[in-house]
């Protein structure tokens, strides 16, 4: 899940709350950075806050987790310790595999419940309706009548953006359609798309993502993460200085990682970039 993890993080929280709707019932303003201490994974996925001050806890999960109705009363605790108000929590799962987990944890005068929700029972048809591409990206996880159709109106959305965003957005669709092995599917149709077909055969992003070699595959995430990044900073800053590309282009995978992590919680690029 980790491979995805970043992508997902960026698109859901860059894009509107049409999918966060669907599933929670809730319309996030505001999220919110949240390291945990003493539990074994330390950051919870997506925790925001409504308008009206409701938490929503966001988990998404690629593989059946066997302790997952654990980690989550662990987290709704935790939560609970830091912001004295219970979350409201969904685990979406993103999985090939059929849904088998737990949503509930009982015992003598204990009961905990959580919401569980397949992302393939959530209709796709208003994310591929939106005007937002990131909406429209979240589409192919979720139930399609056509996938082949969904496909083909994705890339024609991406073909239309300009450069940066288009290069941004298609490495995103490219990471996230490898949960439901649609890389070859996607490659054919891009293919028939002069401009797309460009992105195809750049050095990085073709090669890497699209054929499989072990170590472009790792230098294409890398590229497409940092593409996914400067689209975000953009849209959260304002264009990009000079000395933020410079420190971008030196980051590790971890580093982006963590970087993504923060971005929609800073307010400015000192506290993106402390040392800088």
């Amino acid at each position: 899940m980790h491979e995805y993890d970043v992508a997902l993080k960026v698109l859901l929280q860059a894009s509107t709350d049409l999918l966060l709707r669907q599933v929670t019932g809730l319309s996030v303003v505001r999220w919110l950075n949240v390291e945990m201490p003493q539990v074994v994974s330390s950051r919870v996925d997506l925790l925001g806050a409504t308008a009206d001050g409701i938490l929503g806890h966001i988990e998404l999960q690629s593989t059946n987790d066997p302790d997952m109705a654990l980690r989550m009363a662990e987290y709704s605790l935790r939560i609970y310790r830091q912001f004295r108000k219970f979350p409201k929590q969904i685990v979406l799962y993103l999985g090939e595999a059929n849904l088998r987990m737990q949503s509930r944890l009982t015992g003598p005068d204990v009961a905990f419940q959580y919401t569980l929700l397949d992302a393939r029972d959530v209709d796709g048809s208003l994310l591929l309706a939106s005007d937002h591409v990131e909406d429209n990206l979240l589409a192919i996880l979720t139930r399609l009548e056509d996938r082949a159709r969904a496909i083909r109106q994705i890339l024609t959305r991406i073909a239309s953006l300009e450069e940066p965003a288009r290069r941004a957005a298609f490495a995103q669709f490219l990471i996230i359609s490898g949960m439901r092995r649609l890389a070859h599917a996607i490659q054919e149709e891009a293919q028939k798309m002069p401009i797309l077909n460009d992105i195809l055969e750049h050095e990085v992003i073709g090669p890497a993502i699209l054929q499989g070699r072990k170590e472009g595959m790792q230098e294409g995430r890398q590229e497409g993460r940092k593409e996914l990044l400067r689209r975000i900073l953009e849209k959260r800053f304002g264009q990009i200085p000079g000395w933020v590309e410079t420190r971008l282009a030196t980051l590790s995978a971890a580093e982006l990682d963590e970087l993504a992590e923060r971005v929609l919680d800073a307010s400015r690029w000192g506290e993106l970039f402390p040392a800088a």
